[in-house]
Order: structure tokens, then C-alpha cells, then sequence
């Protein structure tokens, strides 16, 4: 079992929270993203560095993923790959992705994507807060207790 992490739109704070729960309970964490990023010295915690490049990140992530293994990110089709391939999705918000709500996501993002296509502006969620934070770190607190040990 391991986590990875979409870590290049990945919140800092989130980050904290993955780098105190890999040190914790012992879980291989690794962040991939296409640019350098700072880690703390740790035996559990692992970054990769992939090119630049549309989905060059997700790509990594799917093909070195394992089914059961945990995804950190808030890429829609990519949390739908990790779970075709039987993996676990979470959002850095905190929501965990199943089969039904990835569809529902799914279908969300292309409506969205459709009406700014058609030059609607439809704006981005807001910044995430504290509320997001504790919610992640519940999602999270949840997932390592049913697969870890």
C-alpha cells in the first residue's frame, strides 16, 4: 500500500498533512510532479520529477500505481483512471471518489468545460480553507485506518 500524490496543484498545507501521516504510520509517500519540489528528509517520503507536458504527471502516477494504493488529486479523469485500475482516490478537498460520484464528476467537468468552450465564464472553485484542510485530513485519517497494518 502506498499514497501518491498529483503534487503539482497539490495545496501545501495538504502536503503537511500527508508528510506527518506517512512519518506516522509508516506508508510510502510519493510525490510526482514537473517541477522541483521540497521534501522533508524522511524514509517514507519519495518525490519523482517527470517532464513537462499535458498529463505527463497523471501518466506516471497510473503506471506506477499499484490496485489498492491511494491517489492524492483533484484531477477528475485521473482519479477515474486510478480507479479503473482498483485504486482509491481522494481529492485534496478531501472528497473520496467511488464509482458513482466519479461519473457524477465526470459529467460535471464536461458540462463545465462545454460551457466555457462556448465562452461562458464559469470561474474555479474557491481557494480551499480550513474546513477543506480537516476534511482531508479526516478522508485520509479514514483510509489509513481501513488499509494500513
Amino acid at each position: 500500500m502506498a499514497i501518491w500524490v498529483d503534487a503539482d496543484a497539490c495545496p501545501g498545507d495538504i502536503k503537511q498533512v500527508l508528510f506527518r501521516a506517512a512519518d506516522r504510520t509508516g506508508t510510502t509517500l510519493t510525490l510526482v510532479a514537473n517541477h522541483r519540489l521540497s521534501v522533508p528528509p524522511s524514509r517514507h517520503i519519495r518525490f519523482v520529477q517527470v517532464s513537462s507536458g499535458f498529463d505527463v504527471a497523471d501518466h506516471a502516477i497510473v503506471t506506477r500505481m499499484e490496485a489498492g494504493d491511494l491517489v492524492i488529486t483533484g484531477d477528475i479523469p485521473l482519479a477515474a483512471e486510478v480507479l479503473e485500475q482498483g485504486g482509491h482516490a481522494i481529492s485534496p478537498r478531501g472528497e473520496a471518489f467511488d464509482a458513482e460520484t466519479i461519473r457524477q464528476r465526470l459529467g460535471m467537468r464536461d458540462m463545465m468545460e462545454e460551457l466555457r468552450s462556448s465562452g461562458i465564464q464559469t470561474g474555479g472553485p474557491a481557494a480551499p480553507g480550513p474546513r477543506e484542510r480537516q476534511a482531508f485530513a479526516n478522508a485520509l485519517d479514514r483510509w489509513l485506518a481501513r488499509h494500513s497494518g
